[in-house]
């Protein structure tokens, strides 16, 4: 009781709902939906998505912000709590573990933001638009490190401040922000000569365009965007107030993720539409999308370097979000486990991911020759817990939730404070069956495209 009296909290609803959402709202919004979205069907993919975000999202996000409520406890905590079997060990120790894998090779990916940002910044929107640039970048060794190491340092400093003053803070500013910035960069998208075509394609679900692999990719969107069974919502839970309703909170959760991906796809699919003439084949550039084909796009628009700006600003503000909830899951941890003080998890934490990070900032460069599984080290890392550890923790969540828990002790956290649960029947057939179901397809699927089995 002592300990939960300690533990660091959000000041209220907001502050949860906001660090949450930006904790989802990442990179994974801005251009991993869009360029998914385009590839798999427009229309009919947003519509799968958002069902599934409704149905999937929902039963996931509130399962592992109740188990960390319930508990007040990170990860490992949480999960030893309701017994000392090796099972539930493993499945504490799993969602504590993919965010310190993770964060290290994503803030690198934040570095290349803040590197587009001030080439953006410095009025060099043409060169960041040249044939090669990003190549030569990332091989650059050095200046992908300072980058990195920039990234990192801005979210350490966040972390140090602690919850309530660091990270719920900071969300309280930087998600308004992110919408607004989002909103003026959609609406002048969609009012480029050409755009409408895009606009429909994203819009207006067309069933001709709907395969099985439209409902593969979505449930594997949708679950890295909400960043489920990151160990993240298990952590936030655990800071949530009692007289904080859960559902309420969670469902704000979803609408803003889900909302922001929408304003990412308006962002850049009717602009690339307008750009190639209303080619598809120009958004199926997957990862490229935003550092190659993006600025090409701002390049041949009037007002380029103005939107550059604000569009790299954005990005950024949604990296930073996302690897500070990471990290705070990480620290947490740390915290929980070791005994450790915040300022001493921090710091470690930060050993950890400059050393893992510098590993992926120079496996384009002077490291490309060393490879794993055929894979430079940030494809490894991001194969290895995306692809392989998030839908194994996903399982493990059902099942100790379904077979060790307990629906009913669930249900319990989530009427307390006057809470609500009306979405019950739907969270019990989900987490009973569906989930882990829908989990072991994203597991199977992907690891089988990983290994050139399938297409994707």
């Amino acid at each position: 009781m002592n300990e939960k009296q300690k533990r660091s909290a959000f000041s209220g609803k907001i502050g949860f709902v906001l660090s949450a959402a930006g904790a989802s709202v990442g990179l994974g919004n801005i251009w991993r939906f869009p360029y998914l979205a385009a590839k798999y069907g427009g229309g009919i993919f947003l519509l799968v998505y958002i069902i599934l975000a409704l149905t999937f999202g929902y039963t996931m996000i509130v399962a592992e912000t109740a188990i960390g409520r319930m508990t007040g406890k990170s990860p490992v905590g949480a999960f030893t709590s309701f017994g000392s079997g090796k099972g539930l060990k493993f499945g504490g120790w799993i969602n504590a573990v993919i965010p310190i894998l993770i964060v290290p090779y994503y803030s690198v990916i934040g570095g290349w933001v803040i590197k587009y940002l001030l080439g953006y910044l410095l009025g060099q929107g043409h060169l960041l638009a040249a044939d090669g640039y990003f190549g030569s970048f990332i091989s650059s060794g050095l200046s992908v490190e300072l980058c990195f190491i920039v990234f990192i340092s801005m979210t350490l400093a966040i972390i140090f401040a602690g919850v309530e003053n660091g990270i719920e803070r900071v969300s309280k500013v930087m998600m308004p922000i992110l919408v607004v910035l989002s909103v003026i960069i959609a609406a002048y998208s969609v009012t480029r000569p050409g755009a409408l075509e895009g606009v429909k394609y994203f819009l207006v679900p067309n069933l001709q365009n709907f395969s099985w692999m439209t409902v593969v990719t979505a449930m594997g969107q949708m679950f890295y965007s909400l960043s489920i069974a990151m160990g993240i919502l298990i952590t936030f839970g655990s800071y949530m107030k009692k007289s904080v309703s859960i559902e309420e909170s969670t469902q704000n959760v979803e609408i803003f993720d889900t909302a922001i991906a929408i304003m990412a796809g308006l962002m850049i699919i009717p602009a690339v539409f307008a750009f190639s003439g209303g080619d598809p084949e120009a958004l199926k550039a997957g990862p490229s999308l935003m550092f190659i084909t993006i600025p090409k796009v701002f390049d041949s628009m009037g007002l380029g370097t103005a939107i550059g700006i604000l569009f790299f600003l954005l990005v950024l503000f949604a990296a930073l979000t996302s690897s500070i909830a990471l990290t705070e899951s990480a620290v947490s941890t740390l915290q929980d486990e070791l005994g450790w003080s915040r300022k001493k998890a921090t710091s470690m934490m930060g050993l950890s991911m400059l050393i893992l990070g510098t590993l992926s900032c120079l496996g384009y460069g002077p490291l490309a020759n060393v490879t794993i599984l055929g894979m430079q080290f940030l494809d490894f890392f991001d194969f290895l817990t995306n692809s392989v550890m998030m839908p194994i923790a996903a399982i493990v969540i059902c099942i100790v939730v379904s077979r060790v828990i307990g629906v009913e002790r669930i249900e319990a956290e989530m009427l307390e404070g006057q809470g609500t649960f009306k979405r019950k029947k739907i969270f019990n057939a989900m987490i009973r069956f569906l989930c882990p179901f829908f989990a072991a397809i994203i597991l199977i699927s992907s690891v089988a495209n990983a290994f050139g089995l399938i297409s994707m």
